[in-house]
């Protein structure tokens, strides 16, 4: 006769069933699949464009290949550097040197760079330079704050300025103790252009408050055409610099990694940072207290508590089981003598009454017994132990006075 397979073992109350898995995984699939999404979606945006903002070689909308063509066309030859060494190799008095983000060179960049442009006699124009790159790039200009992008006139004296009229600046604002300088376009009472002369005399720095007068989209609008021609066209070659991270990391020399971080990067990750732990704190004030749950079988109250013990035994941990002991004997005597429970742990109160019941002990001894320091073994706590015990026993009323009273 061939046996019958074992029966499943039934589910206890602490196995999770496939609706809490369910519900468990559901928001991280979610989440997975909104980023494989977002993905996807970015990518095919992003498929058609081969080059970045302010790239001459670009014709989306913040590219600016018009630019270049509209240079192209007056004779200007530009070329792209997108690495340091390329754009400052190419530098002299028939040059003008574009560089599209300075403030994302580092130290060590920022005075390459500055040393090389300062003596060649050509033009150097800087896009939106930051007090990241001022101190180093354009010593006694410093950035006050921003403004808006918009049609802003001349208000200068500038012959360049002056043909081009109204053009699309703002962005930065700066101040210079310079003597000479040409201050153009302001945004208030500030500019948002300068035209800094070099210390030869015959190279000078431009600095533009905001790079949108080059975007594909606006260059044909007010005057960006005739300021950008006058800016950019001065001399016959322009170079074209595009720096980056990449660029960034080659010239890593004695600076540390976090000086090669670039500053937005810092704010970034301390505003995730923040958001961390916001979060966290939001998430710990949704913890509720506990809920009780029917074990699947019951245990006797003596296992669990030679479990406990062997625990604190496994620990070591004499202190936490002598307060335990210690804490119940206080909580059983406290109404033995007349003392309430909110006093049950309180010396002052629990030793003096206990001591009246025992008749012969001191309130000091009870008080080593209640609450002494830890033992300083196990077999000290086994005494602890038998101590109280005993000292319950002697104030506990016996069955016979209990018949008596009754």
């Amino acid at each position: 006769m061939t046996a019958a397979p074992p029966a499943p073992a039934p589910a206890t109350s602490v196995s999770p069933t496939s609706r809490q898995l369910w519900s468990r995984v559901r928001g991280l699939l979610l989440a997975a699949a909104v980023l494989a999404l977002a993905g996807l979606i970015i990518a095919a945006v992003r498929s058609g464009e081969q080059y970045g903002r302010l790239d001459p070689r670009s014709a989306d909308r913040y590219g600016s290949r018009a630019t270049a063509e509209l240079l192209a066309g007056r004779g200007v030859d530009t070329t792209v550097a997108t690495t340091l060494a390329e754009a400052t190799g190419a530098v002299g008095p028939d040059t003008t040197l574009l560089v599209t983000n300075p403030d994302l060179l580092s130290a060590r960049q920022q005075s390459a760079l500055r040393a090389a442009t300062s003596g060649s006699g050509g033009r150097t124009v800087l896009l939106a330079p930051g007090p990241v790159s001022l101190d180093v790039i354009a010593p006694g200009v410093r950035a006050v704050g921003s403004a808006s992008v918009r049609p802003l006139p001349p208000a200068c004296d500038a012959p360049y300025a002056q043909r081009a009229g109204n053009a699309d600046l703002g962005g930065i604002t700066y101040t210079t103790s310079a003597a000479t300088v040409d201050a153009c376009y302001p945004s208030g009472e500030l500019p948002t252009l300068l035209r800094l002369p070099g210390e030869s005399g015959d190279g000078d720095t431009v600095l533009l408050g905001a790079p949108d007068l080059l975007y594909n989209d606006r260059l044909d609008e007010h005057g960006n055409a005739s300021l950008v021609l006058q800016l950019l066209g001065s001399r016959p070659h322009l170079v074209w610099y595009l720096p980056s991270l990449d660029d960034a990391a080659i010239d890593s020399g004695n600076e540390s990694f976090f000086d090669l971080i670039p500053s937005g990067w810092k704010w970034g990750a301390l505003q995730l940072a923040v958001a961390a732990v916001l979060a966290a704190l939001w998430r710990a004030r949704r913890l509720g207290p506990l809920v009780p749950e029917r074990l699947p079988v019951a245990v006797p109250a003596s296992e669990s508590t030679e479990g406990r013990a062997r625990l604190y035994r496994q620990a070591n941990a004499r202190d936490r089981a002598a307060d335990a002991l210690r804490s119940a004997a206080r909580a059983r005597l406290a109404p033995l003598t007349g003392v309430p429970a909110s006093q049950a742990h309180v010396p002052e109160a629990l030793c003096p009454a206990v001591a009246a019941q025992l008749g012969g002990d001191s309130a000091t001894h009870v008080r080593a017994l209640l609450f002494g320091p830890a033992p300083a073994d196990d077999d000290a706590l086994v005494r602890l132990a038998d101590d109280l015990d005993r000292l319950e026993h002697r104030i506990t009323p016996s069955p016979r006075d209990k018949d008596r009273t009754s």
